[in-house]
């Protein structure tokens, strides 16, 4: 079986205030329908790792495979498109635009794809937003909504093209214990329903014990899980 995501010899270096060897020979796979937790103390690497894997990132060495697509060394533009349509991401902070609708944040990614007509994409966005528990706010201002329905709001803004992998960045780290816990709930469900595998930078030890593999890193490197 292909992996959704492979990563080979990955290193990269930072070069300002010092050279800092950040990332080490980093190398590991997730498979299709894998939910996947990233820990380690601060300053190990891991939001450094995800953004490189996200894509965002593109000053590395080493080779970097989404579904068996080699992704080093593509143009910007051409992995923007790749981003766009194939990896959702879920940051700690939600990112949204305040003064649009619900609906209107959760279709901005889909309307950029512009594989489907704006009908389309409202009916996909309203979809997600059905599954989530939360189109009843569809209407509502985004800024107008509480921390834990926002963090539901990016979740469903991230899925709205139905990408092969989610990845996160602490995304119940600004949550309390209640939304952290749903938020979890979700990443499984999406998981045991959609076959969808999911790559989590978390400093939740529960959250983290309760997905397939945790991937321990320290001083830049993986020293368990990969």
């Amino acid at each position: 079986m292909t992996p959704v995501l492979e990563a080979k010899h990955i290193d990269k270096h930072f070069t300002k205030p010092v050279r800092f060897h950040v990332l080490k020979d980093i190398g590991f796979s997730i498979q299709p329908g894998e939910f996947t937790s990233i820990m380690g103390k601060s300053g190990s690497g891991k939001s450094t790792l995800l953004y490189i894997l996200s894509t965002m990132d593109t000053e590395y060495t080493g080779s970097l495979y989404l579904k068996g697509e080699l992704l080093t060394r593509k143009p910007a533009n051409r992995l923007s498109a790749i981003r766009n349509a194939h990896i959702g991401f879920v940051f700690q902070f939600h990112y949204l635009l305040g003064e649009f609708t619900v609906l209107d944040n959760v279709m901005l990614p889909g309307l950029k794809l512009a594989r489907k007509t704006t009908a389309e994409v409202r009916h996909d966005a309203m979809e997600k937003l059905k599954m989530l528990h939360i189109d009843h706010l569809a209407a509502k201002r985004a800024s107008r909504i509480s921390g834990g329905e926002k963090q539901r709001v990016a979740i469903a803004r991230a899925l709205i093209n139905d990408p092969a992998i989610l990845m996160g960045d602490e995304p119940t780290g600004n949550l309390d214990s209640y939304n952290s816990e749903n938020v979890f709930q979700i990443f499984r469900q999406l998981k045991e329903e959609k076959g969808l595998s999911l790559l989590i930078v978390t400093h939740d030890e529960d959250f983290a014990r309760r997905t397939d593999r945790i991937i321990q890193m320290e001083d830049g490197r993986i020293v368990t899980g990969g």
